[in-house]
């Protein structure tokens, strides 16, 4: 789902894009309109009630957020309805990481602030962070997580607040356990549509090799979809790379290697073994090699170092490309309808892989949202915040609005309406009343959420996640379901790696790791830059031997860029997240 992470993103938008179905997801830079807006509250006789009546339009300076404008569409007018807000978001992935140094500079980075963690410990000792200490303990919905998820939180940054005050809410919090992981499937691993993998006699999977060989099978047998669109077994996009590929990194994972949030040099693995990017057995390394030589097969996407995540997830939803890696990914095509015919998107095991997989995000995913120090409405700001984490803001960021989305069972829980199961992937048209357009075009712009849909609705007690209904669980009984659980002999794709002991399940750290110096910054930034530029040279390198020299001379390059130096404060962290894994696993 930290700057350099832009996975978050999961954050992951991504969230929205879920199993079978997905349900709510997924600007020129304009000031904020607070002035001519400014509320105070007023009171009432035992309590204080917020004026809605003037309109507020605040200024949203979001990470996770792939548009940039007014919120605009169903979320939108909910929002202006219910608060008589509108959100102004500004995205870095849009117009840039130079905005973040331009309003931070300026001394005003926003009214709510959607940030990374390694920013968020900047900006607090800048004085443009709010703190919202009493705020959050006074509120009806935030206040239940402050002991167990908020505060711990922002006493890590001990550095930056050392009297404790709880000046940000990470993003994705998971209120289960630190060692729990609730989903069914793995973040990353590989993924295959079962029918074209059916089709061409669904060969094991013993190693990359015998993958890059099944989809070149699969590539020669299904090269178009029914509609004429090219299908490609493998697509690229940059735009959410950080400290080197995104899309190497996540493959890492497989092998059991995942990079750190907060790091960009290293790699590191479920035992404690710290292993640096640009070593020669990296994990990076061999994962490069497996999509130089995907290239070299001719199944590598044309468009890929071109292309944005946006023109990706179109040929997601019409099922043009081969192999996902993200859980989420399934949702763009998998329908219950679908699945009844066979079709759709599964786990494919590779039989020599070992996963890593971090648990549940009890204490957030390396984001938060702040509130800046100079909004001029922060009640409203935080009466907004608060609803967000209740029931009713829960069910319609992650579930859209009953009646259209979703509509209760005769024994109290809920079930996707026939509209609801693919209302992301059509963009099926919204009622007027709830404010038009296309259903997938007005969710909330946001991207991402304090709480996650991995909280249990006190109303049913099922998660918000639509996917973990009782009632989506029955109806996913599908041939394709059913098909896969009898082929592997388990019920889902986590179930079977753990089975077949194949995951390794570590705890998740969501903590400060101390700001960078202001040259490890610099060579950071440098060192990401390069690094990036030259794996996709790698990845589309004309022979081996182009790969080779261009891997040789990066190793060279970047050690004049300050890669020790880098390194050794990336170690710094990884030792941190070895130390807090060991002590989370022994409960303490």
């Amino acid at each position: 789902m930290s700057k350099s992470r832009k996975a978050a993103k999961k954050s992951v938008m991504l969230l929205f894009a879920c199993l079978f179905i997905a349900s709510v997801g997924l600007a020129g830079c304009g000031g904020a309109s607070n002035e001519e807006s400014g509320t105070d509250a007023k009171t009432s006789e035992n309590n204080t009630a917020i004026d809605h009546s003037k309109p507020l339009t605040i200024t949203v300076f979001d990470n996770a957020a792939n548009y940039q404008g007014e919120q605009t569409g169903w979320y939108g007018k909910l929002l202006k309805d219910k608060f008589n807000l509108t959100l102004n978001i500004l995205a870095p992935q849009v117009a840039g990481d130079q905005l973040y140094k331009t309003r931070s500079a300026a001394g005003n980075l926003g009214d709510l602030l959607i940030i990374d963690n390694s920013q968020l410990e900047e900006l607090i000792p800048a004085g443009l962070i709010m703190d919202l200490t009493d705020r959050v303990k006074n509120t009806k919905y935030l206040s239940q997580y402050v002991d167990n998820h908020f505060k711990p939180f922002n006493e890590a940054f001990d550095k930056v607040n050392p009297d404790g005050k709880i000046y940000a809410l990470p993003t994705f919090t998971a209120d289960t356990s630190p060692t729990t992981f609730s989903e069914d499937q793995p973040y990353s691993s590989p993924i295959l549509p079962w029918d074209y993998y059916k089709g061409v006699g669904a060969p094991k999977l013993n190693n990359l090799t015998d993958l890059l060989n099944v989809l070149k099978k699969m590539q020669e047998k299904y090269p178009k979809t029914p509609d004429g669109k090219p299908i490609v077994p493998i697509t690229l996009w940059k735009d959410w790379d950080g400290g080197g590929m995104e899309n190497v990194r996540w493959l890492s994972n497989w092998y059991g290697y995942e990079q750190p949030d907060g790091t960009s040099t290293l790699q590191l693995n479920a035992k404690g073994d710290i292993v640096p990017l640009i070593d020669d057995n990296s994990m990076y390394k061999k994962i490069l090699q497996f999509y130089f030589t995907a290239n070299q097969m001719g199944l590598i996407d044309p468009d890929s170092a071109s292309q944005d995540w946006n023109k990706v997830s179109e040929k997601l939803t019409n099922k043009q490309v081969l192999l996902l890696w993200y859980s989420w990914q399934r949702g763009f095509y998998n329908s219950i309808e679908r699945g009844k015919n066979g079709d759709g998107y599964v786990s494919v095991p590779i039989a020599d892989s070992r996963i890593i997989q971090t648990s549940d995000a009890y204490y957030g995913n390396g984001r938060v949202f702040a509130i800046g120090s100079k909004a001029k409405n922060p009640e409203r700001i935080m009466e907004f915040l608060d609803w967000s984490v209740s029931p009713e803001g829960l069910r319609y960021y992650t579930n859209g609005f009953e009646g259209f989305n979703y509509e209760k069972t005769d024994d109290g829980k809920f079930k996707l309406t026939e509209t609801g199961q693919t209302a992301f992937q059509k963009n099926t048209p919204v009622p007027d009343q709830y404010g038009g357009g296309g259903y997938q075009d007005g969710q909330s712009k946001i991207n991402s959420m304090i709480m996650s849909d991995f909280v249990k609705d006190p109303d049913t007690g099922e998660f918000y996640n639509n996917n973990y209904w009782s009632s989506t669980i029955e109806a996913n009984k599908t041939a394709l379901t059913s098909d896969w659980q009898k082929t592997y002999n388990a019920k889902n794709a986590t179930d079977y790696y753990q089975k077949n002991k194949m995951i390794d399940i570590v705890p998740n750290i969501n903590t400060s790791f101390g700001v960078d110096s202001s040259d490890i910054k610099n060579k950071r930034s440098q060192i990401s830059d390069y690094v990036k530029n030259a794996s996709w040279k790698m990845v589309f390198a004309k022979d081996q031997a182009e790969f080779d020299q261009l891997w040789a001379k990066m190793k060279t390059d970047v050690a004049g860029l300050g890669w020790n130096d880098v390194l050794a404060a990336d170690t710094a962290k990884a030792q941190k997240i070895v130390q807090m894994r060991s002590e989370a696993s022994a409960g303490k």
